[in-house]
């Protein structure tokens, strides 16, 4: 059962530079970093053994991706959540209030990106 059909749209590596300063530094490395790779042999291969087209596949990773935010921290550790813990790990070794209220700085900012992605 074909679904509704938006448009086309083009993968492509994402290729850009930013400021070392851009508060989504690390977000666009990290898409700059996983773009480079070709998703479809995997989702064909997926396909096959499966019996459920790519396009299927293709709209659950997406939809799993973008509705899942706290299933995927703990699935699959992203590099967000090893930030965040080092963030922790480094104030409680440091020990001083001064470390702690950097760390809160630093979560309050990660969390806050990660709310980007969630419907308010």
């Amino acid at each position: 059962m074909p679904g509704k059909l938006l448009g086309t749209v083009e993968l492509y590596p994402y290729r850009d530079t930013w400021a070392a300063d851009d508060p989504h530094a690390n977000f666009k490395a990290d898409v700059a970093a996983y773009t480079c790779a070709d998703p479809l042999p995997t989702l064909e291969n997926l396909s096959k053994g499966s019996g459920i087209p790519v396009e299927c596949l293709i709209r659950y990773v997406l939809v799993k991706w973008a509705a899942s935010g706290g299933d995927a921290l703990l699935a699959m550790r992203p590099v967000v959540l090893r930030q965040m813990e080092g963030h922790v790990a480094a104030a409680e070794a440091a020990g001083s209030d001064a470390a702690r209220l950097q760390a809160y700085d630093a979560l309050k900012s990660m969390i806050g990106w990660l709310a980007l992605g969630e419907e308010r």
